[in-house]
């Protein structure tokens, strides 16, 4: 419990330092779908950490999302709500909800130089692991092969991307994706998972006509697994607010 409270207590410290700056390396977000629905979280996925309204799910500008299937795309409209985003569906078999959230623009010394940068985090959903095609910039889809993911940056596979798996409970591991942008993981657990991805791109680009030096993506695609080893206690939820 110290050593949880402890690392708890780092990231919140962390958040703040960045939020400072306009930019949160540290947190991501994900989608939860349960039976409910679908919320769209940030905070830190394996210290089942939830950024709160008011607080720091305010700093977002805009969000997107759509439900992507074999019939086509279907456009939700997320509702901000005190821990995360409702989305107004769920994602059906063989569908996924994939969602992108605008974050402030920063800047970040570089020498004598200024630069201005953008993080762009994003979603995906899937109910199964039906091989999925990519929509998101930086995306990470299910090869239809238990375990396997590929990475696609741009619409092309990423070579040697670094991935995490994260457990609810706190469990990880990494792996790096061979040259076509594949990896695979052994997951033991029930429950949820989070498999995340960061990639940086120092070249200049735009958002809404808003020019930039460099950008930071960060994409986490979840899942939730009925079968495996009961999962260890996750840490108690932790909602920071203003």
């Amino acid at each position: 419990m110290k050593h949880w409270k402890t690392s708890v207590l780092r990231r919140i410290a962390l958040l703040a330092a960045t939020l400072t700056l306009g930019h949160a390396h540290a947190h991501h977000v994900w989608i939860e779908q349960g039976a409910q629905g679908a919320v769209l979280h940030f905070g830190e996925f394996a210290d089942n950490l939830r950024e709160a309204s008011p607080g720091s799910l305010d700093k977002f500008t805009a969000v997107r999302a759509r439900i992507v299937s074999p019939k086509g795309e279907q456009a939700l409209a997320p509702k901000k709500g005190a821990e995360g985003f409702t989305l107004s569906a769920k994602a059906g078999t063989g569908e996924s909800i994939v969602a992108e959230a605008d974050y402030p623009a920063f800047d970040k010394k570089e020498g004598d130089k200024t630069l201005r940068g953008v993080w762009l985090p994003a979603a995906r959903f899937v109910s199964g692991f039906a091989p999925q095609s990519p929509v998101l910039e930086l995306d990470i889809v299910p090869t239809g092969k238990a375990g396997e993911f590929q990475v696609f940056y741009r619409g092309q596979p990423l070579p040697k991307a670094k991935v995490s798996a994260i457990a609810m409970s706190g469990w990880s591991r990494e792996a790096v994706a061979d040259d076509d942008g594949k990896l695979r993981f052994s997951l033991p657990w029930q429950g949820a998972y989070g498999i995340e991805v960061r990639h940086q791109e120092k070249a200049p680009r735009e958002r809404a006509g808003e020019k930039f030096d460099t950008a930071s993506y960060v994409t986490t695609l979840s899942f939730s697994l009925g079968e495996g080893l009961p999962s260890p206690a996750s840490p108690p939820k932790t909602t920071p607010r203003q």
